[in-house]
């Protein structure tokens, strides 16, 4: 399958969704108020309008306004409730100011996901210290100052969710990517700790570890050869999707996750055992 082929297969995806939360939605998140970072295309935009398709509202954040406008646009379009957040949360006072602003404006804030990243793989010779700042301030610190501003507003109401976006980069081994793998191993460290001490506080936090999805924002790193590879090596015989995903973030950013916490996701398709990222 081409770059292209696969990119089409992404935007179509995407538009089915967004026609598909018109219908039959089970609402089990209605009257939930959601912030969902790095919600302007791919894994984030998908998970902004299935948390919106079951009844949440959404803060739909992104660092490109033009991305955050055509995602609170989709989800209002289909019926949902969406409102923009627009900080750069790079910073602990951009993500600090993101999430307080968000509860403030809605009067709480029950879910967080935490799915901003920026990513550039290279080989170790080429690593360059610019890059590692960029990928550690969005990709993991971001995390941090998230759980940190969220679980404020979580203690106070006595509970919410904290789903952060790891990858299987984090489990097995990728060529040229190792700051992203160890950014994602990062996460999932992050995500174990903080459930242990929020916990007795009601606030379960968990974390998803998707395989290679194609995406907008991911074809400049991908080809059809390695993808022919990792569907050939996938048990379940496909790449994921970015529904797939927003599946499992939503799951365990809803009630039928009450009793999960500090948990890692892997959603792979089986990808993991066959230790091929």
């Amino acid at each position: 399958m081409s770059d292209e082929s696969l990119k089409d297969k992404s935007l179509k995806d995407e538009s089915l969704k967004e026609i598909a939360m018109t219908e039959n939605r089970d609402r089990t998140l209605a009257g939930r108020v959601a912030l969902v970072t790095g919600a302007g295309n791919g894994i984030g935009r998908a998970t902004a309008l299935k948390l919106a398709a079951r009844g949440a509202i959404v803060g739909v954040n992104d660092l490109k306004p033009e991305f955050v406008e055509g995602t609170v646009g989709a989800i209002k379009a289909a019926g949902g409730n969406a409102v923009a957040v627009t900080q750069d949360v790079s910073s602990r006072d951009g993500m600090r100011q993101a999430v307080l602003g968000l509860a403030q404006q809605q009067g709480r804030l029950d879910i967080l996901v935490n799915n901003a990243a920026w990513v550039r793989y290279q080989s170790v010779p080429d690593i360059a210290p610019e890059t590692v700042d960029r990928m550690l301030n969005i990709g993991f610190k971001a995390i941090i100052w998230g759980i940190q501003a969220a679980a404020e507003v979580m203690d106070a109401q006595r509970g919410g969710a904290i789903v952060n976006v790891a990858s299987v980069a984090g489990l097995i081994s990728a060529k040229n990517s190792i700051v992203y793998s160890g950014i994602k191993a990062g996460v999932m460290g992050v995500t174990r700790a903080a459930a242990a001490e929020l916990g007795e506080r009601n606030i379960r936090v968990n974390a998803v570890a998707p395989s290679a999805i194609p995406t907008e924002g991911t074809m400049r790193n991908r080809n059809a050869e390695l993808d022919a590879r990792r569907v050939a090596r996938t048990p379940l015989g496909r790449l994921g999707t970015v529904d797939d995903i927003a599946k499992a973030i939503c799951f365990l950013a809803g009630d039928e996750s009450g009793f999960i916490t500090a948990q890692v996701l892997t959603v792979d398709g089986g990808i993991v055992v066959t230790n091929i990222a």
